[in-house]
């Protein structure tokens, strides 16, 4: 908060700061929010005492340009943007275009609303179609000349060949690296936008050319603006001229489409390949554009919505461990509620235990929060500098909740230990486990029964209703309705929903039981070979598992760790009991094979990559096809398909040897038409 002419000069030597290390040395000291949230303080101080003359942040735009290249003036001012953070401030830019213009304030005005990338800001002069010239933004006014890194660019055209292109044209737009390009650098930077920033300003642009640089297109000066009518058949211009523009631009005609669309976008973000940090909105109509003009730092036809902030400080309360359906101890630190990515955050996971040595983080800590999309908020650092003098490393726990020493398997893969640490009960003695294990089972992958969710779970858990999955078949629904939010009518459409759950397919079934290493894909493959539950139920005897496992090493996809795993789920004796119940309680559905198709009834076995398709889409189209793939050769075998790229040779020589018909990739392809 400002307060007085002390505290607004304190605060424009921090922003200074802020600017050197963003725009100049492409290492920012403090998150976009927090730098919004300093310069709006600044603006608002200056708004409000007009007659002290205060104008640094009213008139800033940018940085000044870099004495490593030289200053070039640009055409015209490359203004930076007003901040919207919320509907209020979208209201009140209408109000001031639409007074500005004349129009009634119920007249509606279209806007282009086009994503804010977050990267660095370029302009493009074409002399005849030639791209001449390159410049970065600088301080708005000048650009530093870099022309011969943005020429790297593959996405910026270096000659525009379209009729009517003004002999002088000039494009704006944004240069990105793209956050799975970024993966291969992030070593070197802290983020896409410095990666961006400090590759354009190279001064070898051999060394910009390293970098995948990428470009959108999204604007021009006014003076080019008589090629189009408006902003929208601009950028389907821009698109005729080669340039890439973002394929989510769009045009909104009120507040409510707007509103609709900025969700959309937001709900978007963290799947895009680049970092958007919100939306820009532009008047449409370019004569419009013309007629509201500029501010001496911002047009007044434009304005960016901003996202919420993605990551946020908060304090470490506590550090609560919890238990999954596999055994595996996940450390949760609970934290005072913070609003992170528009949603208030109280829990956020710590993954495991190294990771939490490896950070260093500790009850009693400041610590950044990250939310992505729908993604649990995670704690990415702690701010050490803000621990106190008493603070004690955490010791993660030896033991599960439910008194059982835990467990750090080796990974045969890694040759590593594992970073989790599991409960190593099996059965459904840990009762974490078997409350985890129950939410798994009616889940919409599982069981899929409607109205008995988490929450659901839980409740009827703690009142001792569901301890296993066969009590889910024999509820007291009398008792049920004297619970709260409960009555006739929706213990009656639950009754409804478990009934409808007992008729189950054989691979979901097997699916829903939650054997740790058994996912779906698995469940299917599981299937395929026990075809119905009375082959499956030769696990359950001691006498049988054992040459029933045996034979399932000869299946595609079912390796050494998912025989393991059910060796070890079949083993116990409360599991079997559980599982016996459970197949007493349901009518499970025998295996349905596909016995039509150009495979029917015949037995594959892939090697080699492919070039029109991946592996597993090919033996997804076998499977469809009638047939059966299996991950070893035997005489047993009718085809071998062989791709192109890197087959096994000592495969390929031992089913000549044996007569097995082999299929390569061009005879695979014609087989399937293709």
């Amino acid at each position: 908060m400002i307060n007085n002419i002390n505290d607004y000069n304190k605060k424009i030597k921090l922003l200074k700061i802020f600017d050197k290390n963003y725009y100049d040395l492409n290492k920012p000291k403090i998150s976009d929010a927090e730098y919004d949230l300093l310069k709006k303080e600044i603006l608002d101080f200056e708004q409000k005492n007009k007659k002290l003359n205060l104008n640094f942040a009213s008139n800033k735009v940018g940085f000044s340009p870099s004495k490593k290249f030289s200053k070039v003036l640009h055409t015209e001012k490359m203004l930076s943007l007003d901040n919207a953070f919320d509907l209020s401030d979208i209201e009140n830019f209408y109000k001031k275009i639409k007074n500005y213009l004349s129009f009634h304030l119920d007249d509606n005005i279209l806007l282009t609303a086009e994503p804010k990338i977050d990267g660095i800001s370029a302009s493009l002069f074409y002399s005849n179609g030639i791209l001449a010239r390159g410049l970065s933004r600088g301080d708005g006014e000048y650009g530093e000349d870099i022309t011969e890194n943005l020429m790297t660019i593959n996405d910026i055209p270096k000659k525009i060949e379209i009729k009517n292109l003004p002999s002088s044209f000039e494009v704006r737009g944004e240069v990105y690296i793209g956050k799975k390009d970024f993966e291969k650098l992030k070593d070197n930077f802290a983020n896409p936008r410095n990666a961006a920033g400090g590759s354009l300003r190279q001064k070898d642009s051999k060394n910009t050319a390293k970098i995948p640089l990428k470009f959108f297109a999204y604007s021009t000066i006014q003076k080019n603006q008589n090629i189009c009518k408006t902003q929208i058949e601009f950028l389907d211009f821009l698109k005729k001229c080669k340039f890439n523009i973002n394929p989510l631009s769009t045009v909104v005609e009120n507040i409510s489409q707007l509103e609709k669309n900025y969700k959309k976008i937001e709900a978007l973000r963290s799947s895009l390949d680049y970092d958007i940090d919100g939306l820009v909105y532009k008047v449409n109509d370019f004569s419009l554009q013309q007629r509201l003009g500029n501010l001496s730092n911002s047009p007044r036809w434009a304005i960016a919505h901003k996202f919420s902030a993605e990551k946020a400080f908060s304090k470490i309360i506590d550090i609560e461990i919890q238990v999954g359906r596999t055994g595996a101890l996940t450390p949760v630190a609970k934290v005072d509620p913070v609003t992170v990515g528009g949603v208030v955050v109280s829990n956020a996971t710590l993954h495991n235990e190294d990771e939490i040595i490896r950070k260093d983080i500790r009850i009693g800590d400041v610590v950044c929060i990250q939310r992505a999309g729908d993604v649990i908020p995670q704690v990415l650092y702690v701010e050490k500098n803000k621990r106190t003098k008493d603070s004690k490393p955490y010791a993660f726990p030896k033991k599960c909740p439910c008194g059982n020493d835990t467990v750090k398997e080796f990974n045969s893969t890694t040759k590593k230990m594992d970073a989790v640490r599991r409960c190593p009960d099996i059965a459904y003695e840990c009762p974490f486990m078997a409350k985890e294990r129950l939410k798994h089972f009616v889940s919409k992958e599982a069981l899929n029964i409607d109205g008995l969710g988490k929450k659901v779970i839980d409740n009827f858990w703690q009142l001792n209703l569901i301890k296993f999955p066969s009590d889910i078949f024999n509820l007291n629904y009398d008792h049920i309705k004297q619970l709260d939010g409960w009555g006739d009518l929706s213990c009656n459409n639950l009754k409804q929903a478990i009934e409808l759950s007992k008729n189950i397919t054989l691979e979901k079934f097997i699916y829903s039981i939650g054997i740790r290493h058994i996912g779906q894909e698995n469940a299917k493959i599981l299937a395929s070979y026990f075809k119905n539950i009375k082959n499956f139920e030769k696990l359950f005897d001691s006498k049988k598992i054992t040459e029933e496992l045996s034979n399932l090493r000869e299946i595609d996809g079912i390796g050494e760790t998912q025989i393991n795993a059910l060796n070890n789920f079949f083993s116990n004796n409360k599991n079997t009991e559980v599982i016996k119940k459970l197949v007493h309680a349901l009518k499970i559905k025998s295996f349905e094979k596909i016995t039509s198709g150009i495979f029917a009834n015949k037995l594959l076995m892939f090697t080699g990559g492919f070039s029109k398709m991946s592996r597993s889409e090919a033996k997804s189209i076998a499977e469809s096809q009638g047939g059966k793939v299996l991950g070893s050769l035997s005489k047993k075998l009718n085809y071998l398909v062989v791709g192109n790229s890197k087959p096994t040779n000592s495969k390929i020589e031992k089913a000549k040897e044996i007569g097995i018909e082999i299929i390569d990739e061009e005879k695979w392809y014609k087989l399937l038409n293709r």
